[in-house]
């Protein structure tokens, strides 16, 4: 027979594994990581070290939100997005290091860019919409906001196939670096803009939601009766300083795992033939993973608002600030990285944003919605893998 005290304990116990899973989980995998690499199992390490990185990723992701709601706006949105776009940075940057002795790493971190996109908008949008329209019949969200953010990825899409279209045109490779470094700059300038008209003057086209891809999502909801406890998640309790060190020690041990990952993942997607498409298709999953659950679970609670901010939002971030920083890295590093993408990409991304322009314009989601943005994602996955 079950004492109070042991229930408490076994409580107890739980709450902490809600709390923490993703921070030991993490640690622990990294560990695995470092061991299976040293000892030249690169394809068990890059399994490992994706792992590993999303786990710390979803604890970057929930101290992030923390700090977001201490801080007044522009800064909270500052964080958020900073802490969105930091895995996907550090993870493309790794593979662009690895240019010198994988020919593929440079095709690999465009397919990258492209790919953030295509999993944001047909992945994450797309099964969160679905598993939504399976519960409610139909599910509404502001179309203010899905009309401003499809209006601001088109935007950002043609501006991206500006080298493209030179390199069409048979344009040497110093214009196309050229062209793309000037589209970079284009690109900065049009999200400092934009996070203005977020957080400025059209605050009500999303609902005083987070814009960026960031949710916080395991966060053990207060039980009935209880909301006057205080929450026992330690990084609630920490300083905003302290938190801030914590992200930024999170980040640095991702940029180790992600070195592992670069290395000993380029080696593993040449020896078992994945193509360089496909590869960054892998690369965009890792990096979204945390919200993909966060959006799902937002859905099943009928908040589509908040998977349309999240998809959307990630979409725009992943475009206006990840080209820039990726471009600016390369320069320090004298790596040019040409924003010349192939035809499947520039394809994939212009019938994303028409598909999420024409399943969002109305404010109204169903399941045949969802379904259709992973119909057209499984396609491109196909040719990806095949190109």
């Amino acid at each position: 027979m079950d004492t109070p005290s042991s229930n408490i304990t076994q409580h107890d116990s739980n709450t902490f594994l809600e709390n923490y899973w993703d921070i030991f989980g993490g640690i622990l995998f990294s560990i695995i990581t470092y061991a299976l690499h040293k000892t030249g199992n690169g394809t068990l390490a890059t399994l490992f070290s994706a792992i590993s990185i999303i786990f710390f990723s979803i604890t970057i992701s929930e101290i992030a939100e923390i700090l977001a709601e201490r801080l007044d706006e522009p800064y909270g949105s500052f964080v958020l997005t900073f802490t969105a776009v930091a895995v996907e940075i550090i993870l493309l940057f790794s593979i662009m290091l690895q240019v010198s002795t994988s020919p593929d790493a440079m095709e690999t971190v465009r397919g990258g860019i492209i790919s953030a996109v295509i999993v944001d908008m047909n992945v994450l949008l797309g099964l969160a919409v679905f598993i939504g329209g399976l519960s409610f019949n139909e599910q509404q969200h502001n179309e203010d906001t899905s009309s401003s953010y499809t209006t601001i990825l088109y935007v950002s899409a043609l501006a991206l196939l500006v080298p493209s279209i030179l390199g069409f045109s048979e344009h040497s490779e110093e214009t196309l670096e050229l062209a793309s470094i000037l589209i970079g700059a284009l690109l900065l300038i049009f999200y400092i803009i934009i996070l203005i008209f977020q957080t400025k003057t059209h605050t009500h086209f999303f609902k005083a939601t987070a814009r960026s891809r960031i949710f916080r999502f395991k966060r053990k909801m207060k039980e009935e009766g209880e909301e006057g406890v205080e929450s026992s998640y330690i990084f609630d309790s920490l300083s905003t300083y302290t938190n801030f060190f914590i992200i930024f020690l999170l980040i640095f041990l991702i940029g180790i795992l992600a070195e592992i990952f670069a290395h000993d993942g380029m080696i593993f997607f040449k020896e078992y033939g994945i193509s360089a498409g496909l590869a960054g298709l892998i690369i965009a999953i890792i990096s979204v993973a945390p919200e993909i659950f966060t959006a799902v679970k937002a859905a099943k609670n009928d908040q589509i608002q908040r998977v349309v901010n999240i998809a959307m939002g990630a979409s725009t971030v992943s475009i206006l600030l990840t080209v820039p920083f990726l471009l600016i890295l390369g320069h320090m590093w004298d790596i040019p990285l040409s924003l010349n993408f192939n035809p499947l990409e520039i394809g994939a991304l212009v019938f994303t944003i028409i598909l999420a322009w024409k399943t969002t314009d109305n404010g109204e989601t169903n399941y045949f919605e969802g379904l259709s943005h992973l119909m057209l994602f499984l396609s491109y996955a196909v040719i990806a893998g095949l190109y």
